[in-house]
């Protein structure tokens, strides 16, 4: 490992100067938290907290974060292409960026929003306290931030990946990329990968063994369902990915040959296994969407979901119909005609239960009082965008059909149509909708609407023209192109697009700061919603609920106000709570320099942080720690405070 080869791309000035800015930025959060003495805060209230509400709220940061990164990636990419045979990125950084701007909004964005907004909202739906697990919730996250530390460094200390955000080899194998840049792709993966694999068995547990008295799985609300639904998808479909990441880096590292073209290797066994997790990860970030639209739709149209059972069954074919179809990826990779054929016939067979929720929604809103709130606007703008990428997914379904539209902008357009209105839409409706559980204020509905209108009309702007460019030959991933093929004015369009996008999520993170300055804090249950969630006060104490609350129907809580019942009713007790873990923080820093190292083929300090995490894993197992209580005369004088102050449950 030479100093030489660590900071081999500080030589390019754009690099460079991301560089610096990082090292700013960081300087005047350690100034601020230094000058302001907030370090102890920070670390007792948030790095070491175990409370679901708290880590919630962290992995939705570390989305954010990674979601600006991700969107300079696209703004780059889109600047280089805007006009014909552009200088302002060469090939090969061109190349870098694409790669990380796929991974870091699947794995660094979608998948921490999604289970920043499971951990805010789910214990609270069931009536729960906590998690199941949750200093194993805490470690979770950890490992998550340690994958996105791995994979942004990569561009600073050796160069980042580049060979697609799907790894395909042998593109990416020691042959054709000598560099570590794709060891930082592997040990990303696979370090977040444990956490997100620990958290859908945590989510199983909870949701399984710890729902309120009366709670069934069928008086659930939709989005704990769709967690549910996803977490188990979760189970299946991470270890693959695990498994397929620990081969890549012995073929990378220690010479081995699983996926080489020689020596018996196979490189399309990489891609099966890659798209056997792949696909299911499609919907590891859609299902959650989907029960957060079924959230927000009933909540605003001041009815029950339509077609209750329809929805949860419907999740269920989607979840075993998104193991069925990965080889649609590769129709034009070498498979017969009948193996095609029966991919084609699973992956149309997948727009059948989606179908039915689209319906769903729909139906719920027929003769409903619809409110145009902000996070309603999302979930009705949803609909027609994600049936155009719906729809489109069909076309490509079709094997034949595929041999045109594979590897052009055609596909590009079709996944981005279904995953920003799919995911990104519903991630900021349910930002937007549980915010007031955590800060006891809502946003500011005129720039969040601005915000929708803005995303809503530049991303069909920025997207659409590339339906018409794909179907005009304009291959993806291409960093540059001659002026006689004719793509420029349509690029052009779509890089505007892509400014506008830029704008919404400035107007979305100016709003935060707005809100905080200006809003005014509310009482409970500021949507007049339909679920257990908002029988809390706001922002949600850290016990969540003084009694735990009795259900005995679907959307118990709507009925207990239309009924003047107080959920809560009952006799306080002391309530077990779980200690901070302060564990689990210093073992995601040591995992984080246990997988640089090994990255850098430095085995001495590679093998020392090993033998630390592996000292966190065996102090955890015979630590004793029995938690603390919250005794009745602190709980009593909690809910005091809250009456005091306005938090009243179901307060209007």
């Amino acid at each position: 490992m030479s100093f030489d080869a660590i900071f081999a791309p500080l030589s390019e000035p754009m690099v460079f100067g991301t560089f610096i800015g990082i090292v700013v930025a960081s300087l005047a959060v350690v100034i601020g938290l230094t000058y302001f003495k907030k370090w102890g805060w920070l670390y007792s209230e948030w790095l070491t907290t175990v409370d679901h509400k708290r880590i919630g709220v962290m992995y939705i940061f570390v989305a954010i974060i990674m979601l600006f990164r991700g969107g300079v990636d696209a703004l780059l990419m889109r600047a280089q292409t805007a006009i014909p045979e552009n200088g302002l990125l060469n090939s090969a950084h061109y190349n870098e960026i694409f790669t990380t701007h796929g991974l870091l909004m699947i794995l660094f964005v979608a998948m921490p929003f999604v289970i920043g907004l499971m951990n805010v909202a789910v214990p609270l739906q069931i009536g729960a306290r906590d998690v199941a697990f949750p200093r194993l919730n805490l470690l979770s996250f950890w490992l998550t931030v340690a994958g996105a530390i791995l994979i942004n460094v990569s561009f600073i200390f050796g160069g980042s990946p580049n060979a697609g955000w799907t790894g395909y080899f042998p593109l990416s194998g020691p042959e054709y990329n000598p560099g570590v840049g794709n060891n930082y792709y592997a040990w990303s993966i696979q370090i977040s990968g444990f956490g997100t694999l620990m958290t859908g068995i945590n989510f199983i547990t909870t949701i399984m063994k710890m729902r309120a008295p009366g709670m069934t799985l069928m008086k659930m609300p939709m989005f704990t369902w769709s967690i549910l639904i996803t977490s188990l998808i979760i189970t299946c479909a991470f270890p693959v990915i695990t498994v397929t990441m620990a081969m890549m880096t012995l073929d990378r590292q220690f010479g081995t040959k699983f996926f080489a073209m020689s020596d018996g290797g196979m490189d399309m066994l990489y891609a099966n296994l890659f798209w056997v997790w792949g696909h299911p990860e499609v919907y590891i970030v859609i299902l959650p969407a989907f029960g957060i639209f079924s959230e927000v739709i009933a909540t605003f149209s001041r009815k029950n979901l339509f077609g209750y059972g329809s929805m949860v069954a419907a999740m269920v074919v989607i979840s075993t119909l998104a193991f069925l179809v990965w080889a649609h990826h590769f129709y034009t990779m070498g498979h017969g005609v009948l193996t095609n054929g029966v991919f084609s016939i699973t992956t149309m067979l997948i727009a059948v239960p989606t179908g039915v929720k689209i319906f769903n929604w729909l139906l719920t809103m027929r003769h409903g009082k619809i409110s145009f709130t902000t996070p309603m606007l999302y979930a009705l703008g949803f609909i027609p965008i994600f049936t155009i990428g719906g729809v489109t997914g069909v076309m490509l379904a079709m094997a034949s059909a595929d041999y045109q539209y594979h590897n052009t902008l055609f596909l590009v357009a079709h996944f981005h149509y279904v995953l920003i209105p799919g995911t990104v839409f519903a991630l900021f409706a349910g930002y937007h909708y549980w915010w007031p559980l955590i800060w006891g204020f809502r946003l500011n509905e005129k720039l969040g609407k601005a915000a929708f209108w803005v995303m809503a009309i530049s991303f069909n702007v920025a997207f659409f023209p590339m339906f018409i460019l794909g179907l005009d030959g304009y291959a993806r991933r291409m960093y540059t192109y001659s002026a006689a093929t004719g793509y420029g004015p349509l690029s052009m369009v779509s890089f505007i697009g892509a400014l506008g996008l830029a704008v919404s999520f400035i107007l979305v993170a100016y709003n935060i700061y707005y809100s905080f300055r200006y809003a005014k804090r509310e009482g409970s249950d500021p949507w007049d919603a339909r679920s257990l969630e908002w029988c809390v006060h706001t922002p949600a104490p850290n016990y969540n609920f003084a009694v735990i609350p009795t259900v005995t129907r679907l959307d118990e809580f709507w009925f207990a106000k239309k009924e003047g019942r107080d959920l809560q009713a009952g006799k306080i007790e002391d309530i077990h709570m779980p200690n901070n873990s302060q564990s689990a923080f210093w073992q995601g820093i040591a995992m984080t320099a246990w997988g640089f190292f090994f990255v850098w083929a430095e085995w001495i300090p590679a093998a020392i942080f090993l033998v630390i995490t592996l000292a966190f894993m065996l102090y955890r197992s015979f630590q004793k720690d029995d938690g603390y209580h919250i005794h009745v005369a602190e709980i009593e004088e909690t809910e005091r405070r809250y009456d005091e102050n306005g938090g009243l449950r179901g307060a209007k």
